[in-house]
């Protein structure tokens, strides 16, 4: 990486980009502001779209050859807060680099990544500058929480966005960073429960065994939606899911990580879900709730011994294709009402996302192409994936732009995403930039 490349990722990396804090909306307006600024040079057009209070999102557009085909490119700029920051060996909003990685906030997700794609665009126009495709490119402040702002206004840009590519890179490479095709994503909703009980936290001495303590409540709760096997124990939840081909189950398992290996990279053995089913059917095909963050009663130093009056958690549902969102909340809202503990009130709040899963066809030409120009990159030839994870905002793009979309990223398990310690190593960095530019060039004709 040339050292002037090297100080314009590290400049984007030093925005304190989090989308999800309105503390750190002026962070989200700047680094929206700088990407204009960086890209102008290159002959685009940008624009920056929002509403009052929220994070903008760049819309850009630099028009192509006559009859060539438009490329819509989307990435995000938001990353996740970097808590608990006592786990940093560096400060998160500092690049550093060790062992030819970066380390920060954002440095893979998704800063690195639409960076690294951004850089290989401009290789390709210093060579291709007259004969370019029509290029588009969508930044948004907010994938992390949702989406919300480019959830409302994208339709009324659907003219703008019309396409015929929709590239994404904000997903994974395969294991030792073997090229993979993303096939398919799961949708996304989460949403916070809050359960009341007393009207303030009550001495645990005094009130011990009469009053119903929400801490507890909470944890009833969160334990019936599953079964012993680690099903999802939600009746409706699973209404319309579609099963994976047999021809995408066997692309999947042949990309698959074995359990040893898995339990190599993060320390425990993959019994999460539910059982009877491989590592690869868990995390591509079925759907999950899970449970983010529960909070309650005291976590400080030594003890304060009461009965909670509150108890709060965090959940998120990633829904496979044949499934629809508010249907599945729907059925999980009952569960909930259902199972509610004795003495507690249920309050289900900040419900973002609500974003569809999809699988696409194998057979796609742009498949084709794609498998192309990642087997000239590398001669291991590319895989097909479909990702447990979720980009909120792809679906709809999807049907707005009438594009077909194109998910190649070069992440891998080691980056530590949404962890403290993020990174991204410089070769992910090269191929990343790499792929964009030999894309563009094939997509060019």
């Amino acid at each position: 990486m040339e050292d002037s490349t090297r100080d314009e990722y590290f400049e984007l990396l030093r925005f304190q980009t989090i989308g999800a804090d309105p503390m750190h909306l002026r962070d989200c307006v700047q680094c929206a502001m700088w990407l204009r600024q960086w890209l102008a040079p290159l002959g685009f057009t940008g624009e920056l779209i929002t509403e009052g209070g929220h994070p903008p999102f760049l819309f850009a557009e630099r028009r192509g050859a006559e009859g060539a085909p438009t490329v819509l490119f989307y990435g995000h700029y938001d990353v996740q807060p970097p808590d608990p920051l006592d786990a940093w060996d560096t400060p998160p909003f500092e690049p550093t680099v060790r062992d030819g990685r970066v380390y920060a906030r954002g440095a893979q997700d998704d800063k690195g990544q639409f960076f690294a794609f951004l850089c290989g665009l401009r290789d390709f126009l210093a060579e291709f500058s007259n004969d370019a495709p029509t290029l588009k490119i969508l930044l948004e402040g907010q994938e992390e929480s949702g989406s919300v702002v480019l959830g409302r206004l994208a339709p009324s840009l659907r003219a703008r966005l019309k396409a015929d590519v929709l590239a994404v890179c904000d997903t994974s490479a395969a294991k030792e960073l073997r090229p993979a095709i993303v096939a398919g994503l799961r949708g996304v909703s989460h949403f916070t429960i809050r359960l009341e009980g007393a009207n303030r936290d009550l001495h645990s001495g005094a009130y011990g065994g009469i009053a119903p303590n929400a801490a507890q409540a909470m944890c009833e709760l969160l334990a019936s939606l599953h079964d012993e096997s680690g099903a999802i124990a939600v009746r409706g939840f699973m209404d319309g899911m579609e099963p994976p081909t047999e021809a995408e189950r066997a692309a999947a398992e042949g990309a698959a990580v074995s359990p040893e290996e898995f339990e190599r990279d993060v320390g425990v053995p993959p019994v999460g879900g539910e059982m009877g089913l491989t590592l690869t059917e868990r995390n591509s095909f079925r759907p999950t709730i899970e449970v983010n963050g529960v909070h309650s009663g005291y976590g400080g130093p030594g003890s304060k011994t009461v009965i909670p009056c509150q108890a709060i958690a965090k959940l998120s549902m990633r829904l496979v294709p044949g499934m629809v969102p508010a249907t599945a909340f729907a059925a999980l809202e009952r569960h909930l009402k259902a199972h509610l503990p004795r003495g507690m009130k249920l309050f289900i709040e900040e419900l973002t996302g609500e974003a569809a899963g999809f699988r696409l066809p194998l057979a796609s030409p742009l498949f084709r192409l794609a498998a192309h120009v990642l087997g000239e990159l590398d001669p291991r030839g590319a895989v097909y994936q479909w990702d447990g994870a979720s980009i909120p905002i792809v679906s709809a793009l999807r049907t707005l732009s009438g594009a077909a979309p194109l998910l190649v990223g070069f992440g891998q398990s080691g980056d530590c995403i949404h962890s403290p310690n993020e990174s991204f190593g410089f070769e992910q960095f090269a191929m990343c930039r790499a792929w964009a530019a030999s894309m563009l060039k094939a997509l060019k004709g």
